[in-house]
């Protein structure tokens, strides 16, 4: 990758995501740029700005994490949840380029954390479940760690050191103004093999390669992520340009990717008994299905 030119304001891309690998360091990586789509998922909901910002910072580590798939049709599913926490339910989803995300939180308690609160005081103790989806083998796979440190970020961090035991590091920014909401991330991983897919023999923290990928990526700042003047080629040339050599590839442009349908949720609802769909109709015959997704009602004749 040879020092990309500056590229104006309007055609960096918003919505994208692009792969790449250092690979005289064993490193690969993933920067992501949301846009459009995420004032898309925003906006079906009234979130106050704490919980948009936690959602949004949600979807760019699902988009980060979803984009290291091989398999197009595989879904990562993140999901965050407490008993007694303000936020009890945070969900995101990726597949195949699609995003989705929904938070579930209680408001009156909210008021009472402040504008600007921790994820412990959002969360309270509670678990993080990252959840990929083969669907060219049919097989799932699934991490739960304890939601802990200061960011989502931090969590999934914890995910791959311990249930992947691969060194990762993660960076989202987040800016709202009034002219919406746009976040950006920044994903690199150490594979000590050189090679994906392939037995980790010797994966530490305190690697020399790691330990240099880790004092590169670390360094990036939060306006860099969010710069609409900023390509994502120039920010990885801007963090890694010392490196013999860069390999990037353009991954699947990113879009919201609710999949409610009135089939879909027809053939859901076809396959409870009888008995609970006669409980399920109101006076009009219609079964009422709210996606919490998109915060569409979907009335179902039964």
């Amino acid at each position: 990758m040879s020092a990309p030119e500056h590229i104006p304001a309007g055609e960096t891309g918003y919505d994208r995501v692009l792969s790449f690998t250092i690979p005289a360091r064993n490193g690969r990586g993933r920067v992501v740029r949301l846009g459009p789509v995420l004032e898309t998922i925003l906006t079906a909901h009234t979130y106050p700005t704490s919980i948009k910002h936690l959602l949004a910072e949600a979807l760019v580590v699902t988009a980060l994490i979803g984009a290291l798939l091989k398999d197009d049709e595989g879904q990562l599913t993140m999901q965050a949840q407490t008993e007694a926490g303000v936020v009890d339910l945070l969900v995101c989803d990726y597949r195949g380029g699609e995003l989705r995300g929904y938070v579930r939180f209680d408001e009156d308690r909210l008021d009472m954390v402040g504008a600007n609160p921790s994820l412990y005081a959002l969360f309270g103790k509670g678990y993080l479940a990252i959840t990929f989806d083969m669907a060219t083998t049919g097989q799932r796979y699934q991490g739960i760690v304890p939601l802990e440190g200061g960011s989502l970020a931090e969590a999934c961090q914890n995910y791959f050191a311990q249930s992947e035991q691969v060194p990762t590091l993660i960076r989202v920014g987040v800016r709202s103004d009034g002219q919406g909401c746009v976040a950006g991330g920044f994903l690199v991983q150490h594979l000590p093999d050189g090679e994906e897919g392939r037995e980790r023999l010797h994966v530490r923290l305190d690697h020399p390669e790691w330990e240099h990928l880790a004092a590169l990526a670390g360094s990036i700042r939060h306006d860099e992520l969010v710069d609409a003047d900023l390509s994502l080629e120039a920010l990885v040339w801007r963090i890694f340009h010392e490196e013999d050599e860069i390999r990037v590839e353009a991954g699947h442009p990113l879009g919201r990717g609710c999949r409610c349908s009135v089939e879909h949720y027809a053939a859901v609802i076809g396959k409870f008994p009888e008995e609970d769909r006669v409980d399920m109709r109101n006076e009009a015959g219609l079964i009422v299905v709210d996606c919490a997704f998109c915060s569409r009602l979907f009335e179902i004749e039964a």
